[in-house]
């Protein structure tokens, strides 16, 4: 009975406490503790030309400088990386989780930073048919629609920083 018991209590103790949010599609372990002042890439997202960035500033009221960098001039995207609060990135708006990127800050070991990647995938549509039954897109017309700015739908990632746990004096 006391075994019995005491399995309820573990099993329970182990569930999950914020069971809303879903699993990542990319599982990582938490990165190495940044010191403060220290920029460090977070993460790239090539589709995107964007690198993640962040740096702990040691400023109380802002702990946590969080910054998307362009990888390079040259670079052509196709995806957006957008701000997850203003796209209201969640599960419940048909976004999906994909990666969970957790810093510590070396200084004070029980303050870390979250960033949260959310991903949209595009719903890309095939040409209407034409005469002949086919799917086509023709050159100038595709160049034409490209530069009135009608490229069809790009995937979209969205991404979001919070700081959590207790900050150090």
């Amino acid at each position: 009975m006391i075994c019995a018991s005491l399995f309820a209590i573990f099993t329970a103790a182990s569930l999950p406490v914020g069971a809303a949010e879903p699993k990542p599609e990319i599982q990582r372990a938490v990165g190495a503790p940044q010191a403060v002042g220290v920029a460090h890439t977070l993460r790239t997202i090539p589709e995107a030309c964007a690198r993640l960035e962040g740096q702990f500033t040691g400023d109380a009221a802002n702990p946590y400088k969080f910054a998307a960098a362009r990888t390079s001039e040259r670079c052509q995207p196709r995806a957006r990386l957008v701000d997850a609060a203003g796209a209201k990135a969640s599960a419940a708006n048909g976004w999906v989780l994909n990666d969970v990127i957790r810093v510590p800050n070396a200084g004070c070991a029980s303050q870390q930073a979250v960033v949260r990647v959310w991903r949209k995938d595009a719903k890309a549509v095939p040409p209407k048919l034409d005469a002949q039954g086919r799917s086509r897109i023709y050159l100038k017309e595709g160049l034409d629609s490209a530069r009135g700015g009608d490229l069809g739908p790009i995937p979209v990632y969205a991404a979001a920083m919070k700081m959590e746990g207790v900050a150090c004096k």
